[in-house]
């Protein structure tokens, strides 16, 4: 029975990966781990080496306890996901890389909504990297919402999702694709439908990804 490890930085996560983990594969569990602080961390800091090995101990700790798959949540901290997992004995997943990956290939406009400033940078270079792996060069159109974030902070999805909608919606026109930078975002997709291009949010894409990695199949970003 394959076994999920989810590192997070929001405690709202939990039950979100729980539930969606259930939805793709009943045969697949799920552990969590979360640590709210680590992300405080890196917003201030940056990615230091302190970062680095703090994450390092909690990805090696889902390991411990009978991980297959490691998915990080945290699009801030996903790439110091990804390079200090690297030698752990089980794919390091970031929740992003699946979604950036259909991004890229969706059309020749991408807009990126993020509700924290130093969002923008890792989910860059991420589709530049992916855009790299496609052969393509979208342009990049990205939107940052920061009193989304503090309405996430004082525990107000609804505003949270609200807000996040929003900006979306004030940038469809000028994009193919939108992305949800981050994963508490993806509530916001269910009131987008009706937009005519595509909104993409990363946890669903993340667990069939981890999913399809625990059964064997190759991680998303491991082949150039």
């Amino acid at each position: 029975m394959p076994r999920l490890g989810f590192l997070h930085t929001a405690q709202v996560h939990v039950a979100t990966f729980e539930a969606l983990v259930r939805a793709v594969d009943v045969g697949s569990t799920a552990g969590h781990l979360v640590d709210p602080d680590l992300l405080t961390r890196a917003r201030t800091e940056g990615p230091t080496a302190d970062v680095e090995a703090a994450t390092l101990q909690l990805l090696r700790r889902l390991v411990d306890e009978g991980a297959d798959v490691v998915v990080c949540t945290c699009s801030t901290l996903g790439p110091v996901a990804e390079s200090v997992g690297a030698d752990l004995p089980v794919p390091v997943l970031r929740v992003d890389r699946p979604m950036a990956r259909e991004a890229v290939r969706g059309g020749a406009r991408v807009a990126v909504v993020a509700a924290l400033e130093p969002t923008l940078g890792p989910t860059r270079e991420l589709l530049a990297d992916e855009a790299r792996r496609a052969g393509v060069s979208p342009t990049l159109v990205e939107v940052v919402v920061p009193e989304a974030w503090a309405a996430f902070e004082r525990g107000d999805t609804d505003d949270y999702l609200r807000q996040v909608a929003a900006a979306a919606r004030a940038v469809a026109d000028r994009a193919d694709v939108v992305v949800l930078a981050q994963a508490s975002m993806a509530g916001a997709a269910e009131g987008l439908a009706d937009l005519p291009i595509t909104v993409l949010a990363s946890p669903l894409l993340a667990v069939r990804h981890a999913v399809a990695a625990a059964y064997g199949a190759e991680p998303v970003g491991d082949s150039a």
